[in-house]
């Protein structure tokens, strides 16, 4: 049995690192381990980035957060449940999601607006927000660029906000102590950093003793990652608790 620790202090050359990655994404890729498709992680993060953006929208247009209405308030309207959707990106297909209501009707969506049911460029954003690829200056930009001027700034800066948290708490859970083994996925994005570039955006895939598979968790790379990034992505693995792979 090999740690992650063990694998760690081994300052492999970068190119030797490469050919092992390589391999990790032809295996994982042949195991039906994807990012992308009916049943990828991201649709999860889709549906999640979609749905949060959304609710906020439903703040803004109430004037309070679920079940804190002011009392003595002039408006009696609040929120009344959610219908569901089915919205078609690019890379993810068919994502199903859950739009908020309100009791009087008057609320207007934005990010995904009334009978609209193609979205695009939402793969590129999602992945590289869950990746760490994008500054919280880069995520408020993207979102002013979605919403334009029909919602305030306070609003883009409540949905970034709101958009980092549970981004974060994601890529921050504590993970299984042991995987039987990790495989390396990656998929390339298109990512803004003053100008439009394709970044690879790395996967460490865990699967459990039980054959359970998780995505441990998400980077973004440059293209010529070496020993140095590849060190850290597996300390990050071992400080949330993957310490040991069979």
């Amino acid at each position: 049995m090999t740690t992650l620790e063990d694998v760690t202090k081994k300052r492999a050359e970068p190119s030797a690192e490469a050919a092992a990655a390589a391999e990790l994404v032809r295996l994982a890729k042949e195991q039906g381990l994807s990012l992308t498709g009916p049943d990828g992680l991201l649709k999860q993060f889709t549906k999640t980035v979609l749905e949060t953006a959304l609710n906020e929208e439903m703040t803004e247009h109430l004037g309070h957060d679920k079940n804190q209405a002011p009392p003595g308030r002039e408006s009696t309207n609040i929120r009344n449940g959610t219908r569901s959707k089915t919205v078609l990106t690019e890379a993810t297909g068919h994502v199903p999601i859950e739009v908020p209501r309100d009791r009087e009707g008057t609320f207007e969506p934005q990010i995904v607006k009334k009978r609209q049911r193609r979205l695009n460029g939402v793969d590129e954003i999602v992945l590289s927000l869950y990746a760490k690829g994008l500054t919280t200056g880069e995520i408020s930009s993207h979102f002013a660029e979605i919403y334009g001027a029909s919602v305030s700034k306070e609003t883009i800066s409540r949905i970034t906000d709101k958009v980092l948290e549970e981004m974060q708490d994601w890529s921050a859970r504590p993970l299984d102590e042991v995987c039987a083994v990790i495989f390396i996925d990656a998929i390339v994005v298109k990512v803004r950093d003053g100008q439009v570039a394709n970044r690879p955006i790395y996967a460490a895939i865990g699967v459990s003793l039980d054959g359970h598979r998780d995505v441990l968790g998400l980077w973004a790379g440059t293209g010529g990652e070496g020993a140095k990034f590849w060190m850290s992505v597996l300390t990050d693995i071992r400080n949330r608790g993957t310490r040991d792979v069979f």
